[in-house]
């Protein structure tokens, strides 16, 4: 127990990098003063361009695909649940020190990002259509955050026809699809009233339907 502990303290503090704050800090400024406020990757397209985004992007899922790495790389004990279910409980820690980050007074991201690293790494086999349902969303409605809750909540579905007798693994979907829908609570209530932003230039898949008409 003391094994995974240490490692989900670990992969907490790594979660915590924030790739919004890490590279806002060397330009100089705080993402979580511009836009909506929040320190992820949506924030960071619409307040400071693709290339900061990109950046971004590519920080939090990699720290998530990095945290299930060195859980499954560092020994354990007999003692231990198993190094898969350390991996899953490092996943997950990974993702609240991104939600909640130690190092920047616990106001973080969302969190979808570094689901995305975890999931690429315990079930690459789920990624691909994760990220094309999500695309999908995006394209027809213009709207990240719901993009991203539905993606986050097809991911339990998802995880479970492709690993369907890995029940650890159906916990953390179901696990990373209920924080997802937490953090994202405020685009679901906007979404709600109507007055959630909307990427028009992201509706490609809508234009291409109203043009065919």
């Amino acid at each position: 127990m003391f094994v995974l502990i240490t490692k989900a303290v670990l992969a907490y503090a790594l979660g915590s990098v924030s790739g919004s704050l890490l590279l806002g800090r060397r330009g100089g400024f705080d993402i979580r003063e511009a836009g909506s406020g929040n320190a992820g990757g949506t924030n960071a397209l619409r307040t400071r361009g693709w290339r900061f985004a990109l950046g971004v992007v590519a920080i939090d899922v990699g720290k998530g695909a990095l945290a299930i790495w060195l859980a499954l790389l560092i020994p354990t004990t007999s003692s231990s649940p198993g190094l898969y279910t350390e991996a899953l409980a490092c996943g997950f820690a990974a993702v609240l020190g991104h939600v909640f980050p130690v190092y920047y007074g616990f106001r973080g991201g969302k969190g979808a990002a570094t689901v995305v690293g975890t999931i690429a790494m315990l079930c690459p086999l789920a990624t691909p259509p994760l990220l094309l349902i999500w695309l999908v969303v995006l394209g027809c409605t213009g709207y990240v955050g719901l993009a991203t809750v539905v993606a986050g909540v097809a991911l339990v579905p998802l995880v479970w026809w492709i690993a369907p007798g890995t029940a650890s693994l159906h916990g953390y979907a179901l696990a990373c699809a209920g924080l997802l829908l937490l953090t994202h609570r405020g685009n679901l209530w906007r979404l709600y009233h109507g007055t959630e932003n909307r990427f028009e230039r992201a509706r490609v898949l809508a234009r291409l339907f109203v043009e065919r008409r």
